[in-house]
């Protein structure tokens, strides 16, 4: 049974996790806080923007903030499925008799940084499946376990085009989050500026490692769900099918294909450590509401009309965050987002 001294246990050690990542990264306030969350919840990360915006430095830091070991694949063409997960060689021992012996590639790590995953082929992409779904690796017929907790943080460039592939759809479902890191504010960048001058390696301390992360994860395990509110968070999942019962009007004009199951484990999984990180006992409409656009993101395929129009998956989380509030007489502060942000997706596009 979680007690008030557990929320607020919770709530002090997130604010010194976030005291700390705050002396190495420089505003991304949103895109903090969603890493450290889906961390908190077991989940995955996709980490989407331009070169330059603190992507590799966000999870640098987070190692040491974790004190979990670290470590980075940088994706490209040539890189084989072999070099991420490892293969057998051959050995000999002293009475020079041959054997195979496992070597273990860079993917036996807690934090894995896929640099620039979209540059690697299809077949390299595919050999995180298992890591990230299942946190095991088979190799010939033999499957090893992966150190927990075990987090994969994958960046990639929205405007390079050329010499990439696209995700899988199915490896994109397997990430928690889709978070969209945008060009600092002039404060921001000025900031940056000034603390580069003086180093440019990482000051951050430990402010919480691997068995406290798992007590985190189990604490927010425990969160209640309103049946009121998890009726709300599942009609938003289905409302994404344009061929759902509940299918809003918008999924039926601009979405191809709705998001999976995973959705709605990820948007509760997300909420109850969102609850917690802001010293509450239960999970409200706003954490579902404010989690759905990382969440649903990458999970909705746009069809030719919203392409055509220049519609942003967030455009469209709105309009059917808006429909389902109305339908489950929902009120809904700032959650659906400004043109301002509408307006940064369709740049991107």
């Amino acid at each position: 049974m979680i007690t008030e001294k557990d929320i607020e246990q919770f709530s002090k050690q997130c604010n010194e996790i976030f005291k700390q990542i705050s002396r190495d990264v420089i505003g991304q306030k949103e895109v903090v806080e969603n890493t450290v969350i889906a961390m908190i919840a077991g989940g995955n990360v996709l980490l989407e923007g331009v070169p330059g915006v603190g992507k590799t430095r966000l999870v640098r830091t987070l190692g040491r903030v974790f004190d979990l070991p670290f470590s980075r694949i940088q994706f490209t063409p040539d890189l084989m499925p072999a070099d991420v997960t490892g293969t057998n060689i051959i050995v000999k021992d002293e009475n020079g008799n041959s054997s195979f012996q496992f070597q273990k590639g860079p993917i036996f790590s807690n934090i894995i940084l896929a640099d620039e995953i979209n540059r690697a082929t299809p077949k390299t992409q595919s050999a995180l499946l298992e890591a990230m779904q299942e946190h095991t690796v088979t190799v010939m017929g033999v499957s090893r376990k992966m150190n927990e907790p075990f987090f994969v943080l994958a960046t990639q460039n929205p405007i390079e085009q050329d010499g990439t592939y696209p995700l899988p759809e199915a490896q994109m479902d397997r990430f928690m989050f889709k978070l969209l890191v945008h060009n600092p504010s002039l404060n921001e960048l000025k900031g940056i500026v000034t603390m580069t001058q003086k180093t440019m390696g990482e000051v951050a301390n430990e402010a919480c490692n691997a068995a406290q992360l798992l007590e985190m994860r189990e604490t927010a395990n425990q969160i209640p769900v309103a049946d009121e509110v998890l009726d709300f968070a599942m009609m938003l999942i289905s409302a994404t099918h344009p061929d759902s019962e509940c299918a809003s009007e918008a999924a039926k004009k601009y979405v191809r294909l709705g998001s999976s199951p995973r959705g709605g484990q990820a948007l509760i999984s997300a909420a109850k450590v969102k609850a917690l990180m802001n010293g509450r006992f239960n999970v409200s409409y706003s954490d579902i509401a404010s989690l759905a656009y990382p969440v649903l993101r990458h999970r909705m395929k746009m069809n030719f009309e919203a392409i055509a129009e220049r519609i942003s998956p967030d455009e469209v989380i709105g309009m059917i965050l808006t429909e389902v509030a109305k339908k489950c007489n929902v009120r809904l502060g700032n959650e659906v987002p400004s043109a301002n942000r509408a307006g940064t997706n369709k740049k991107n596009k």
